[in-house]
């Protein structure tokens, strides 16, 4: 279950990679960004205000640090982005799969199996095989990488506090934290006003609603069982998400080397995630072939 809602955030997050490009081309950054956690902070209040005193002040200061480095790693990568290729910037945001574990032995002495290091290795090189690995400017690699850093410790901090605190008030302050924080660079530019167009607003929702206030709550939720470096090696599917919803949507096309990547990507979470494997074998015992062997003898005239 935890599995299954995990792939679907970032499926999510790979197809609103779509909408952002395009409700961004028409309305300022900051200000969709500013407007987007908006939502997500209100969406959940309506079910957080009760449990918010729950957190006390570790909680509240928990969410705030989840939160300020989550939109610390969303500002540096756009910052990052208009510096340096999509295709660097891609490849360098996926390493958050090396990063997080690392950051997870070096903060917290938490160790994982070699099952999970060499998934993350095939992971890697899924990336760069899935990205092209293009030069960018250092400069703006240097600010992605960054932004990768932020979000590696925002998965390794939720590891910390999932079992901790209220998973719905603790998500609700991480919300709440990169809207003010995000609100507050979009006044500073100018930039905020009333959004126009279903581009925008249809965009404006569906990353709201689902790509932030329910992913992030079912990340927290997710944590309680799973282990920081298998969630993030089940993120790396964003990557992949992203290129197939591109190639439906935008007729991008991915060539041999994309489509061997994502293979590379999903192969390192078969191998480091138990469930992903069950998943898979369940899959593979539904399909229409293994139903039509297991029924032909019941077929009239096949035999007794």
């Amino acid at each position: 279950m935890r599995f299954a809602a995990l792939i679907a955030v970032s499926a999510v997050w790979g197809v609103t990679f779509v909408q952002v490009k395009d409700a961004v081309a028409v309305y300022p950054l900051f200000a969709f960004l500013a407007v987007r956690y908006a939502i997500a902070t209100g969406v959940l209040g309506l079910v957080a205000v009760r449990r918010v005193p729950t957190l006390g002040r570790s909680g509240l200061g928990a969410g705030a640090l989840l939160g300020a480095l989550l939109g610390l790693g969303i500002g540096l990568q756009t910052a990052g982005l208009e510096r340096t290729t999509v295709s660097s910037t891609g490849f360098i945001t996926g390493l958050y799969v090396v990063l997080t574990p690392l950051f997870g032995l070096v903060l917290f002495r938490t160790r994982v199996g070699a099952e999970v290091w060499l998934g993350v290795v095939l992971s890697v090189v899924g990336l760069g095989l899935l990205s092209g690995v293009h030069a960018g400017s250092f400069g703006g690699d240097a600010l992605v990488l960054a932004s990768t850093s932020a979000q590696a410790l925002q998965i390794v901090l939720v590891e910390r506090y999932a079992t901790r605190y209220d998973a719905i008030a603790l998500t609700f302050v991480e919300m709440a934290t990169c809207f003010a924080g995000f609100l507050a660079i979009a006044l500073a530019l100018g930039d905020l006003s009333v959004p126009r167009g279903w581009t925008v607003w249809g965009a404006l929702l569906v990353t709201a609603v689902f790509a932030s206030a329910l992913a992030y709550l079912i990340q927290i939720w997710a944590q309680r069982r799973m282990s920081a470096a298998r969630i993030a090696l089940v993120f790396a599917l964003e990557t992949v998400f992203a290129g197939l919803f591109g190639y439906v949507l935008k007729d991008d096309r991915l060539g041999w080397l994309g489509w061997g990547g994502c293979a590379l990507i999903l192969a390192a979470i078969v191998l480091a995630e138990p469930a992903a494997a069950d998943l898979l074998r369940a899959a593979s015992a539904r399909s229409p072939g293994r139903l039509r062997r297991r029924t032909g003898a019941a077929r009239p005239g096949a035999g007794p």
